[in-house]
């Protein structure tokens, strides 16, 4: 009997989702408001201590890792480690942009040695990843990207009755900030876009031209992560996404011009992420699975998969669809987050993480920028030092 807990970090919640994997009870499921949690991060550790009163022992519990760590107990994490994770300038840092709540949680988790937390990798930690995908790139999907892929391959092998290692799928995660996509084949990851690095997101623009980077750094004096969440398909339709629900940008797509160029450039993203993948993959996947925030929209639901059948009516594809929860509450990320530390403590779903070799994850974010030493050596020295730290004992 396995009690697993994961937590997955988003814009607008931090998500808890965990279960008991000898009865299938849910032992948690709640969804908790970023800016509360921003607030008072400490909440968190809270909620999980208050769990291990009514539920008992909770065995493995896997934590919000931002970028990525190579798999470890919190209470064996370096500071810069996780200086590193959720690395943002002094700046931004002051500014209490929503990464310092992670960080600070994350600080929290490293003191918490009552509980058996686990930071766990992203996308470019991971070895089946081929080192020449890897190279300029930090962001090739995030931690919690990698608990949706976890999630998308239980999917599939128990929907098409699968081995973990026939599975084969591209996952599109559509976020409230950023789209990403992963390629997973013959039960490997294999390669990765982050939000920052793939196509336009809601939020925020994706890839940056690198000519636009070079005005913008040399045009302000100070360049905040903030302009990472702009510039996307909520700018192009020249609305506040935080006073706007998904579906009114939807419904006002189909009357305004504006809004429906908009609500085009993102629909078409999406499939520019799923082509650039199929590259890296030598035989076409099985299925396009989905996830995200803007699946829990019908109309879009609808107008995407229409838009990725009409696409990729020349390949053989199976299927595309959304992936199953068992819940709505939390994200898809939090029941993978779940199912990850069900397999760190030698649970039903042990095989998915051998699968995936997420314990032989290895490397740092900043481990494969291809330039002058000195400037890598002066990137992880600027986000690393210990004037970043803004843990409160």
């Amino acid at each position: 009997m396995v009690k697993a807990i994961g937590i997955d970090p988003g814009t607008k919640s931090i998500d808890i989702f965990g279960f008991d994997d000898e009865t299938g009870k849910i032992l948690i499921d709640k969804a908790i408001p970023r800016d509360e949690f921003t607030k008072n991060p400490r909440i968190i550790i809270n909620i999980l201590r208050d769990l291990t009163i009514s539920a008992g022992k909770l065995d493995v519990i896997v934590g919000p890792s931002g970028y990525g760590i190579t798999p470890k107990r919190a209470t064996e994490t370096e500071d810069s480690e996780i200086l590193m994770a959720t690395f943002v300038s002094e700046s931004d840092a002051k500014r209490r942009l929503k990464i310092i709540g992670l960080r600070e949680l994350m600080f929290f988790m490293k003191k918490a040695s009552d509980l058996n937390i686990w930071f766990t990798p992203g996308v470019i930690h991971l070895p089946t990843v081929p080192r020449f995908r890897k190279a300029g790139k930090i962001d090739m999907g995030t931690a919690d990207k990698l608990f949706s892929v976890i999630l998308a391959m239980k999917d599939q092998a128990e929907s098409l009755n699968l081995d973990y290692s026939e599975t084969s799928f591209i996952l599109v995660e559509i976020g409230f900030a950023y789209t990403s996509a992963m390629a997973v084949e013959k039960g490997n990851l294999v390669d990765g876009i982050g939000g920052t690095s793939g196509n336009l997101g809601y939020l925020g623009m994706g890839t940056m031209d690198g000519e636009l980077s070079y005005a913008i750094s040399n045009s302000i004096g100070d360049y905040s992560k903030m302009l990472l969440f702009s510039g996307g398909a909520s700018s192009l339709a020249e609305l506040d996404p935080f006073s706007t629900d998904i579906e009114d940008f939807i419904n006002k797509s189909k009357m305004d011009n504006k809004t429906k160029s908009a609500y085009e450039a993102f629909k078409e993203a999406i499939v520019k992420d799923v082509f650039t993948l199929m590259v890296s993959m030598n035989k076409t996947p099985k299925e396009i699975l989905l996830s995200g925030r803007f699946l829990g929209v019908n109309a879009f639901r609808k107008d995407v998969i229409l838009k990725l059948i009409k696409s990729t009516k020349s390949f053989n594809i199976s299927g595309i669809r959304t992936i199953q929860k068992q819940t709505t509450k939390v994200k898809e990320g939090a029941q993978g987050a779940s199912i990850l530390a069900n397999g760190i403590a030698g649970g039903k779903y042990k095989c998915i993480v051998e699968r995936l070799k997420i314990l032989e994850a290895e490397d740092t974010i900043f481990d494969h920028i291809y330039l002058d030493k000195t400037i890598v050596e002066k990137i992880k020295e600027t986000f690393t030092s210990s004037t970043q730290s803004l843990f409160i004992d």
